[in-house]
């Protein structure tokens, strides 16, 4: 039992730490070593600047979660997209009734009762968090929505 606990946890280190910065860094250690230490911090941060290349943006933010491509007169444009999730409460709603048997001491009567059940009720959200757009390989426009209050 103890051998199946620890081979399960060195699963979910390994999964777990598939997708950090470091990790990336390192799959990407020729294009990290060649920068500049104020843009390597930048990516270590999870930063990107307008200019930084493909690599790069993968580095400082990983797989993003969706990728299209667009060609116009001037070329091919490729965006790359990182969604957001959450949850969102909607509120409560009736689920339904429990049965309920109550005793009356005195008369020793017992009564059946129905007790509404409620129940908080969630959706969840998918929302762009930010949007690259590249040019020839190298990024061209950041968009991140405007925060919500």
């Amino acid at each position: 039992m103890k051998q199946l606990a620890i081979l399960l946890s060195a699963v979910a280190l390994l999964a777990s730490g598939c997708n950090t910065v470091e990790k990336r860094i390192e799959e990407k250690s020729a294009v990290f070593n060649s920068l500049p230490p104020e843009d390597q911090q930048s990516l270590r941060e999870g930063h990107v600047r307008v200019g930084y290349t493909e690599e790069m943006a993968y580095i400082a933010l990983g797989k993003p979660d969706e990728v299209s491509e667009t060609t116009t007169a001037e070329g091919k444009i490729t965006v790359w997209t990182y969604l957001e999730y959450s949850q969102e409460y909607v509120g409560e709603r009736h689920m339904g009734y429990r049965r309920q048997v109550l005793v009356d001491r005195k008369t020793g009567r017992a009564y059946v009762i129905a007790r509404p059940v409620h129940a908080s009720v969630y959706r969840d959200k998918v929302e762009d968090a930010l949007r690259l757009e590249f040019k020839d390989g190298k990024i061209t426009a950041i968009e991140q929505p405007a925060t919500k209050h």
